[in-house]
C-alpha cells in the first residue's frame, strides 16, 4: 500500500469550505500542522473560542474528506479554540446556578469544569523532572488502588513519551465504538488510554501545544471508561502544556508528586508542587522513589541517592508523606517486561509498599476538601 502524504491530505481538505463559506479551510489557515502515521492522520481545525460549538459539522466534514482519501486508514480530527490577542468574544449564556458561598478575601466564584462521566475522581501524578519512576510509580499506584477493591483506570497524558503501552504489556490498537467513542485498552484489570496505542513506538510525535492539548482531551472524555472509582493520569514530567490543560479543564481531585531523595530531584519537584497550588489541586502527598538500594546478596542497605530528602519536604510544606519505595532489581526487571510488580507479586516487599501507598491516596481523596477547578485564561 501507498503511503499517503501530507499533500494529498492538504489537497483533500483544500475542498472543505470554511465556517462563512468565503474561502477553505486550507487557505484560511485553520489546519494545524498534518501528522500522518501508519496512514492514519491527525490534525486539528483552529475555530474561534465562541464558535467552537456550532462548527463541530465543519470538523466532521474535514474528517469525512480526508478518510475519502485513498489509503487513509482513519483520521483524528480535533477542533482547537483561539482567542485573538485583545478580542472579546461573548460568554456563552449560563445555565442559573445555586448560591454558593463567598470565597475567601472577596474572591469571586469560578465555574466548575466537566468531570468525565462514570469517573469519581481523577488523581495526576506528576513530577518536576524526568527519570524519577514516575510512570512505573502510576502504574503500580493504580494497581494498588484496585487491589484494594477500587475500580481503577489510567490515563497516559504523556504524548510525546508514552510509557503505559509498554510498562502494561499492551498492543494492538484501540476499536472505535460510536460517535467517535474509543473503548480503552486493558491489561491487569485496568482500563487505559495513551498516545502509544495510535501511533507506533518510535514515532516522534512533533506536535505543538494546542494539539497536544486536543488530544490528550479526546482520550480523556471521548473513551468509554464506563464505572470508575479512580483514574490515575500519568503526568509527564515538568510544568508545560498538559499540566495547564488538566488544570484548566478538568476538576482534579488531587495530585501526588514523585521525586527520588537527592537535593536536584527535590528542587524540580517543589516546581511541580509550587504549580499545582498556583492552580489551586489539592495536594495528596510526596511518594520517595528510590529511596534506597538492599543489596540481595547481602541485605546491605545503600542510600544511593540519599534517604529521607522527600520525606523532610512533605514535613516542610505540610502535605502527607505518602511512603518511600526501595531502588530494586525486581521493580525494574518487571517494569521492563511489561508485568508491574503490584501485579506480579503482590504480597512481595514491592507490593506491599505500594498497596500501602494506595491505602494512603485513598485516605487522602476521602478526606479532602472539595473545591471549583480554576480558570486560567491566556493571553
Amino acid at each position: 500500500m501507498t503511503d499517503v502524504t501530507k499533500e494529498q491530505v492538504l489537497a483533500a481538505l483544500s475542498k472543505v469550505r470554511g465556517p462563512d463559506l468565503t474561502d477553505d479551510i486550507v487557505s484560511l489557515k485553520m489546519v494545524s500542522d498534518v501528522f500522518i502515521s501508519d496512514n492514519k492522520v491527525y490534525f486539528s481545525i483552529t475555530v474561534p473560542a465562541d464558535r467552537a460549538e456550532q462548527l463541530e459539522p465543519l470538523r466532521a466534514a474535514a474528517e469525512r474528506s480526508v478518510k475519502a482519501v485513498r489509503g487513509v486508514k482513519g483520521a483524528l480530527v480535533t477542533l482547537t479554540a483561539d482567542r485573538k490577542a485583545g478580542a472579546t468574544p461573548s460568554a456563552p449564556p449560563r445555565r442559573p446556578q445555586p448560591a454558593a458561598p463567598p470565597h475567601a478575601h472577596g474572591s469571586p466564584a469560578r465555574p466548575e469544569k466537566a468531570g468525565v462521566p462514570g469517573v469519581g475522581a481523577i488523581i495526576a501524578v506528576a513530577s518536576g523532572k524526568g527519570g524519577v519512576g514516575k510512570s512505573t510509580t502510576a502504574v503500580n499506584l493504580a494497581l494498588g488502588l484496585q487491589a484494594i477493591g477500587m475500580k481503577v483506570g489510567i490515563l497516559d497524558a504523556d504524548i510525546y513519551g508514552p510509557s503505559i503501552p509498554r510498562l502494561m504489556k499492551i498492543s494492538g490498537r484501540p476499536q472505535q465504538i460510536e460517535n467517535r467513542i474509543i473503548r480503552p485498552m486493558e491489561n491487569y484489570g485496568l482500563k487505559a488510554m495513551s498516545m502509544g496505542f495510535l501511533v507506533d513506538e518510535e514515532t516522534a510525535m512533533i506536535w505543538r501545544g494546542p494539539m497536544v492539548q486536543s488530544a490528550l482531551l479526546q482520550m480523556l472524555r471521548e473513551v468509554a471508561w464506563g464505572e470508575l472509582d479512580v483514574l490515575v493520569v500519568d503526568m509527564p514530567p515538568g510544568t508545560g502544556d498538559v499540566q495547564l490543560t488538566m488544570a484548566q479543564q478538568v476538576p482534579l481531585a488531587g495530585a501526588v508528586i514523585v521525586s527520588t531523595p537527592q537535593d536536584l530531584a527535590l528542587i524540580d519537584a517543589r516546581k511541580a508542587i509550587t504549580m499545582f497550588r498556583k492552580v489551586e489541586v489539592p495536594l495528596l502527598g510526596i511518594i520517595e522513589n528510590m529511596s534506597y538500594f538492599v543489596a540481595p546478596d547481602t541485605g546491605a542497605r545503600y542510600d544511593i541517592f540519599g534517604h529521607g530528602g522527600a520525606q523532610a519536604e512533605a514535613a516542610r510544606i505540610g502535605v502527607p508523606f505518602l511512603g518511600e519505595v526501595p531502588l530494586t532489581i525486581d521493580i525494574r526487571e518487571k517494569s521492563d517486561s511489561g508485568t508491574p510488580v503490584v501485579a506480579a507479586d503482590p504480597e512481595g516487599l514491592a507490593g506491599q509498599i505500594y498497596r500501602d501507598i494506595a491505602l494512603r491516596v485513598r485516605g487522602a481523596l476521602e478526606g479532602r476538601v472539595e473545591r471549583p477547578a480554576p480558570t486560567i485564561v491566556f493571553e
